[in-house]
């Protein structure tokens, strides 16, 4: 890449308590399998081709994915398709895990959705997006968050893609479901994202049957 930016939608995604004293490195190593499953499997559901994907940077206990600004993939999919579908096959993953192995082998998501100017070098990709995405996910509010709810996902958007997208309501997207409880400092600036819990359709499974239908 030269040294022009390109633009990208950001989705990463972060599990909780992946430190914890029951994950052992085998579990571990399941569960990185078992998030970069789900991504891609809740990106076909929502009918998001890998194609317009770069591919997956890898966070350790988490998944960053960057998607082409092509007409075939609106920023509304990320919100209103493949949130949700993530949300519902966590939900369903949790469910099928025995009781006795749940301590370790839960899985609970947080999850931001963003959109900016990128640069990627051989290491990777860069740029202050990325960098106010990744603060927005690791926000000690959205952590407290993902701990006080069942549900298996919360989701941070930032105030563009709030303001561009969420505002308006697109079909499938509520903006009342979306709280404006983050602030964080990127670049010397006080940034604020807003918080979503896509708790109901994950935590009730006639409304998942409904959802699917």
């Amino acid at each position: 890449m030269s040294g022009n930016p390109v633009h990208r939608s950001i989705l990463a995604v972060d599990l909780e308590n992946s430190t914890g004293a029951l994950r052992t490195n085998p579990i571990k190593e399941e569960l990185r399998s078992q998030i970069y499953g789900q991504v891609k499997r809740a990106m076909a559901s929502a009918g998001i081709e890998e194609r317009w994907c770069d591919p997956f940077e890898d966070r350790g206990d988490g998944v960053l994915a960057l998607f082409h600004p092509v007409d075939e993939l609106p920023k509304t999919y990320l919100l209103s398709r493949l949130v949700p579908s993530l949300a519902r096959q966590l939900a369903d993953y949790n469910e099928s895990i025995s009781a006795a192995e749940r301590p370790g082998r839960c899985m609970r998501l947080r999850a931001v959705v963003h959109a900016g100017e990128i640069h990627r070098d051989e290491n990777g990709p860069f740029g202050e997006a990325i960098d106010l995405a990744c603060r927005l996910l690791d926000a000690p509010t959205l952590k407290k968050c993902l701990r006080a709810s069942s549900a298996p996902l919360v989701l941070a958007v930032s105030e563009d893609i709030y303001w561009g997208i969420v505002k308006h309501g697109y079909d499938g997207i509520s903006p009342s479901a979306y709280r404006p409880d983050l602030r964080v400092s990127v670049a010397s600036r006080r940034r604020r994202g807003f918080v979503h819990v896509p708790s109901e359709a994950a935590e009730n499974p006639e409304e998942r049957t409904m959802a699917v239908a």
